[in-house]
């Protein structure tokens, strides 16, 4: 039964990302998905982080500790990034080291937190942020923002993408600073040649 909703998920996954995609453009379903900008990584790569994080998702499904709703994984030339809040330091390690269980990955970078969120209100922040900062990229940098991802926990934005302009990164980093309730900036941006 659990293979059958896997496949459900991959093949909705799948679909999501060549049926929504504009020219030049390629782009995964759910709230972290990568998004990335012609010209910035070949499709093969694309096609390999794709499947690194299908199969991530995979492994978190069948994890008893929640790991497929409580944590988020954004992947770029077989580097993970792993954001969230969990309960405890066991599940963080359960977290990773799925991951590292999943071939083609080449670097973790575990920022999954540990606590919980104390209510809606900061969990509603939280997205607030990241809707901010997703906006004042798009205005700063126009459609060349879709380039990145962020995600925000507990008022830290997270930002992860692959670009060639690092003049274009320091912008959305400066208009990033501005918005009320950022805490801190983690940049995990590959700045390529």
């Amino acid at each position: 039964m659990k293979n059958n909703i896997l496949v459900t998920l991959m093949l909705i996954f799948l679909l999501n990302i060549l049926s929504c995609s504009p020219a030049g453009i390629l782009a995964s379903g759910g709230a972290t998905g990568m998004v990335v900008a012609e010209g910035d990584r070949s499709f093969g790569s694309v096609v390999d982080d794709a499947t690194i994080k299908i199969n991530i998702a995979a492994k978190f499904i069948n994890s008893d500790d929640n790991l497929f709703v409580d944590v988020s994984t954004s992947v770029l030339e077989g580097r993970v990034l792993l954001t969230g809040l969990v309960d405890n330091q066991e599940i963080r390690i359960d977290a990773v080291r799925r991951v590292w269980e999943v071939e083609g990955v080449n670097e973790v970078i575990n920022e999954i937190q540990i606590g919980n969120r104390a209510s809606l209100k900061e969990y509603a922040q939280d997205v607030w942020i990241t809707a901010q900062v997703r906006g004042l990229a798009a205005k700063t940098v126009g459609l060349r923002s879709v380039a990145y991802n962020f995600e925000t926990i507990q008022g830290k934005v997270y930002v992860v993408g692959i670009t060639s302009r690092p003049e274009q990164l320091e912008a959305i980093i400066d208009v990033a600073k501005t918005v009320k309730g950022v805490t801190e900036i983690v940049n995990y941006v590959i700045v390529k040649d």
